[in-house]
């Protein structure tokens, strides 16, 4: 039996592959995917995987936003790519367009992983916003339900910062990237942002791609940026001080969220930023507790666990229905 999981990630496409024990993960940069063609994509899979893709027995794919639908659904029966509106927070590529469309196109056995939005069955205080999280963070979360959790709170802080709470096992609240605590890139609209859109110096988008940390430096992408953190360099750790600190706050604000279940859970950190330890000893200092790492591969991997027990069988993943088959 062979399932794989697919991460659509900010600045990666990334694939797992679960078969008996045996776990295998690749990425192709979003660029890369979206210079490949449907059939090349495929090749990959099967050439990094070493499988033919008529012996996958399910594929759990995330899309973008997934603000479409709410339950886990049959590829097949999903209107379009699961998307309210192609617009949105993020920058686009065309990689994980790519990627989805090779999926679909192929007959391979596949669902869709929604995203939390209004349409969700989560704390009804968290819909004041419309969109919680994206697809990928329910791999994250479903992998640490696998390693035997069921009250827990995780923070993805990479690209941006994105932090969801599970109590019982099922997904409760999440608090998304343009809401509260920045990542490297990405962040909420302050009140110059604000202004900025008003005026019409640029759209809300850009506003949102450039509110993170990074702009507090004068590095260009996160790799400079960590690499500087390495070499000590002041101006990159006060960056990385101020995203721990806002992570933190945002933990914080989902443990309150747990308590009000009366439950406490664990915490996990994942993603490029989430992994540097100076990052998680200053997390930890704040809260005042231990905190779990895990790496950027575990959202692709959780996608997987995802397919697996779908296939089995599963009605409910994280509190989230399936309609499969």
């Amino acid at each position: 039996m062979a399932f794989i999981g697919v991460d659509h990630g900010t600045t990666a496409m990334r694939f797992a592959l679960i078969e008996g024990e045996k776990v295998l993960t690749f990425e192709l940069g979003r660029a890369e995917a979206a210079a490949m063609s449907e059939k090349e994509i495929l090749i990959s899979i099967e050439k990094k995987f070493g499988i033919e893709t008529g012996n996958i027995d399910l594929i759990a794919l995330t899309y973008s936003m997934g603000d479409g639908f709410s339950e886990i659904k049959d590829l097949k029966k999903l209107e379009g790519r699961g998307l309210r509106s192609t617009e949105g927070a993020g920058k686009k590529t065309g990689g994980g367009t790519r990627v989805f469309d090779a999926v679909r196109n192929s007959g391979i056995p596949a669902i869709a992983l929604p995203g939390l939005h209004t349409g969700s069955k989560v704390d009804p205080r968290m819909k004041v916003f419309s969109h919680l999280t994206s697809p990928e963070k329910l791999g994250i979360a479903y992998h640490i339900r696998c390693l035997g959790y069921e009250n827990f709170v995780v923070s993805d802080i990479s690209s941006n910062t994105v932090t969801l709470a599970i109590a019982s096992g099922k997904v409760i609240g999440a608090i998304d990237a343009c809401i509260f605590a920045p990542g490297v890139h990405h962040g909420p609209l302050d009140l110059q942002a604000i202004r900025n859109v008003d005026d019409g110096l640029q759209t809300a988008n850009q506003a949102f791609i450039e509110a993170g940390a990074l702009k507090m430096t004068p590095y260009k992408d996160r790799e400079e940026l960590l690499n500087a953190a390495e070499k000590g360099e002041k101006t990159a750790l006060l960056a990385l001080d101020t995203i721990a600190l806002f992570a933190a706050m945002e933990i914080a604000s989902m443990q309150l969220l747990l308590k009000d279940y009366e439950v406490t859970g664990a915490v996990f950190l994942a993603g490029s930023v989430g992994e540097v330890e100076y990052v998680q000893k200053r997390i930890c200092k704040h809260l005042g507790q231990d905190c779990n790492s895990l790496g950027k591969w575990h959202a692709a991997i959780g996608c997987a666990e995802i397919a697996r027990d779908v296939f089995a069988g599963e009605k409910q993943i994280l509190g989230v229905d399936v309609d499969y088959p």
